[in-house]
């Protein structure tokens, strides 16, 4: 039904000639110790975006030029985590001087004249942004087919979806254009991509990564990035973390370094696992739900209780209440829209499910919308509660293979449908959005189809540490970083 990623006959070992194959952090200890500059590393990574864009379309803008002038200052011996290392951005945060649409007409032309705190904090880190990555329109869809830059496709299928909605991203780093790229998550946007695409997707917990400066809180929305490795997503997590000037609520600090909790043993855990939908109505691919149980019994071989559970998720209205929360975050990105356009938003300026959800969100006064944010936390309390003897929970990541390109269709003829339909491909993700736990993607498996066939691991409140310990160890006894999609 599954196995365990191996060798497949196109795979060669990584060479020289392969880098943005390569871990973030080894590339950084490359550019330190002087074996490599970082132009050469920016330079392979505009090359391989020019030659692979026009098959993928991972890219909205490519920003070479001032990537090749900060490569140049790097020198070696440069101790930041992260110095000479090509990164792309997901094209709805800001990056000074370069476009940030949503994937929205009403900001196609709009230029970002400040960065968000995850860009300056990468930069900071020493990243090199290369450019930014296509999206869906406001990021509603858990496929990235924007009519404003068309649909973005799968490395390792081109008839399919790589997800989304940092779908541009997963794609850019599943096909080598970027070693590490960009997201974030409101319903599964980093874990769907990453499942799609074969990488591994972190959303972390409610309030760890700061929106400063512009953003407030959000009861739904994390940012994070697109990676290879467990240890990459771990030493990145640590650049993104902490508390902001002005944050009304953040996650407690852990008690030690991201990374050094990737590299640790994670003892002997008590994990859940299910297969049970949290949408009642929505079916489990055989191959999805197959690897829950492979992978239950890799970790019960590493010493781990593994108990099955049906976890009280399928309680009525919740999946109604989040999809009404989630669409009112949608709502607020059109009203910004409008205001950089400075005008009020028309039909004619969005995809017709856009505007269909906008109209139904402007019915919904604030007393109702925060109503909805408090029955939805009284609803996911009840779910953390029944999880709270476990350590983690295991779920598929994915109730679907990746989409066919065009299955999802904004356009047709009762837009709500397509909506709706969406939570049927991914209905294990959005839950946890709701509940504020961190969750990860990780790309364990490979499908009979030959496609990436990813599990999901949930942790504790705040609980960003064991859950990478388990990553982590799963990834050391069934390695993945090395393979290669055929596009690449």
């Amino acid at each position: 039904m599954s196995r365990l990623i191996a060798p497949l006959p196109w795979e060669e070992e990584v060479s020289d000639d392969n880098l943005m194959f390569r871990s973030a952090l080894e590339l950084a200890e490359m550019v330190r110790s002087g074996e490599i500059g970082s132009r050469e590393l920016v330079e392979i990574s505009l090359a391989r975006i020019e030659e692979l864009g026009p098959r993928l379309n991972a890219f909205v803008d490519v920003d070479g030029e001032r990537a090749l002038k900060t490569a140049d200052e790097v020198k070696p011996g440069d101790e930041r985590p992260f110095a000479g290392v090509p990164i792309a951005i997901k094209n709805n945060m800001p990056v000074s001087g370069l476009r940030i649409t949503l994937g929205c007409s009403l900001m196609a032309d709009y230029v970002a004249d400040s960065d968000h705190n995850v860009t300056r904090r990468l930069k900071d880190a020493g990243f090199i942004v290369v450019g930014t990555t296509t999206l869906p329109e406001y990021g509603i869809l858990p496929v990235s087919e924007a009519g404003l830059f068309g649909p973005t496709r799968n490395p390792w299928d081109l008839e399919r979806t790589p997800g989304g909605s940092s779908g541009g991203s997963a794609a850019a780093v599943a096909s080598g254009m970027v070693p590490v790229a960009h997201g974030n998550d409101g319903g599964g946007s980093i874990r769907i991509p990453a499942a799609c695409c074969g990488l591994v997707g972190l959303k972390p917990a409610r309030g760890r990564i700061s929106g400063a400066p512009v953003f407030g809180d959000s009861p739904l929305v994390c940012d994070g990035v697109l990676t290879r490795t467990v240890a990459d997503t771990a030493a990145i997590l640590d650049v993104l973390a902490g508390y902001e000037p002005g944050d009304a609520t953040w996650a407690p600090p852990p008690s030690q370094s991201f990374a050094t909790s990737a590299a640790r043993d994670p003892g002997k855990l008590r994990i859940a696992a299910t297969t049970l939908p949290p949408i009642a109505d929505a079916t489990v691919d055989p191959l999805c739900a197959g690897a829950v149980s492979d992978a239950a019994e890799l970790l019960r071989s590493l010493g781990h209780e593994v108990e099955e559970v049906d976890p009280p998720w399928q309680l009525p209205g919740l999946s109604e209440l989040f999809g009404a929360l989630f669409s009112i975050h949608i709502g607020l990105e059109i009203l910004y829209s409008g205001m950089v356009a400075k005008r009020e938003p028309r039909a004619d300026d969005m995809e017709p499910m856009s505007w269909a959800i906008f109209q139904m969100v402007k019915s919904i006064d604030s007393v109702q919308g925060l109503a909805l944010e408090v029955q939805l936390q009284a609803l996911t309390r009840q779910l953390v509660a029944f999880l709270e003897p476990y350590d983690a929970l295991l779920t598929p990541a994915l109730a679907e293979r990746p989409l066919p390109i065009g299955t999802l269709d904004t356009a047709a003829p009762d837009p709500m449908s397509t909506f709706t339909r969406s939570g049927y491909f991914t209905p294990f993700t959005p839950i946890f959005n709701a509940s504020g736990q961190p969750a990860v993607s990780v790309p364990l498996y490979q499908g009979s189809d030959d496609l990436p066939l990813g599990v999901q691991l949930v942790g504790r409140p705040a609980g960003e540490a064991t859950l990478l310990a388990l990553a982590g160890q799963l990834e050391a006894v069934a390695p993945w970083a090395e393979r290669r999609a055929p596009v690449s």
